[in-house]
């Protein structure tokens, strides 16, 4: 019985970053065989794959006025995209229906003591200055050690490297004022647990790599994110509740910055799977389309 609940706890723990999410070839032979899929938004008009896994479009600039300034853009347009409060909304659910169980999870997972040997490393990786250590530092080489593209004043690295920045930076704003405020214990009885830190800004590290690289490139990243969220439960820093809403909140603030380079169409609708219907979601942002869009 011990063993069922620590899978259960280390699946809903990646449940947001690895499953949720599907291709859009698994979407459109889904709704395909889904007629209820009418009872909610349809989805957006549909694109080919060649124009779904386009190259990101570059900004005009990375440099350290261009980073103040989007970033500040990013703090306003977190509340104002749908798809902010589709997945906060998702992460809320999912935190509350776990919550009931948040201390018999943990307390049968501080008996796994092989799970916690194979997880501790998780501990390490997702320290918040360890993510942004290594944004500054892709965004570093990038922006100095590298030559920009033909062109353009900027390059993919420096471009990554400015997107992870920006996202690190809202993702641990937020997490941190949420912990303020909200004062959750941690499961050791000191403050504070709501939401996961660790959890937010791996989710969101995983966000944007996902946006540059595409669910291919990026699903070893989403992986890492729920080792380092399943950690933070062995290790009894955090609640399963904290782990998820902490998820969606990383996801939430990396999408949100990743997305602003250029308005986006975000909308849920069910797919059928083996068993059941899954929730599936399909954002389609503007730079999908005829020709090539490099404003920023």
């Amino acid at each position: 019985m011990r063993g069922l609940k620590i899978i259960a706890a280390m699946a809903l723990a990646i449940l947001l970053g690895s499953s949720t999410w599907t291709s859009l070839e698994a979407q459109e032979a889904s709704l395909s065989n889904a007629p209820y899929a009418r009872l909610f938004l349809p989805p957006p008009a549909a694109v080919s794959l060649e124009q779904a896994t386009a190259t990101h479009p570059p900004p005009e600039h990375t440099g350290i006025g261009a980073l103040i300034y989007s970033t500040g853009s990013d703090f306003v347009a977190f509340p104002k995209r749908k798809s902010t409060w589709v997945i906060l909304g998702i992460g809320g659910a999912a935190a509350l229906l776990v919550h009931p169980w948040d201390t018999e999870i943990n307390n049968e997972l501080q008996e796994a003591n092989t799970l916690k040997k194979v997880l501790t490393p998780g501990k390490y990786l997702g320290y918040g200055w360890v993510q942004m250590g290594a944004a500054v530092g892709m965004y570093t080489i990038g922006r100095y050690a590298l030559e920009p593209d033909e062109g353009t004043h900027t390059n993919k690295w420096s471009h990554l490297g400015f997107d992870l920045l920006r996202a690190q930076i809202v993702t641990q704003a937020f997490t941190y004022g949420i912990k303020v405020a909200v004062q959750r214990d941690r499961p050791t009885g000191e403050c504070c647990a709501f939401p996961s830190g660790h959890a937010s800004v791996t989710f969101a590290t995983a966000s944007v790599i996902e946006r540059h690289f595409g669910y291919r490139g990026s699903w070893p990243m989403f992986l890492i994110a729920g080792y380092v969220s399943a950690s933070r439960l062995t290790d009894n820093r955090h609640y399963l509740s904290d782990v998820l809403f902490g998820s969606a909140l990383g996801m939430a603030a990396g999408w949100t910055v990743v997305g602003r380079h250029g308005r986006d169409t975000f909308t849920m609708y069910p797919a059928p799977i083996k068993g059941g219907v899954a929730l599936a979601g399909q954002w389609s942002p503007s730079w999908i389309g005829p020709g090539p869009k490099t404003r920023h």
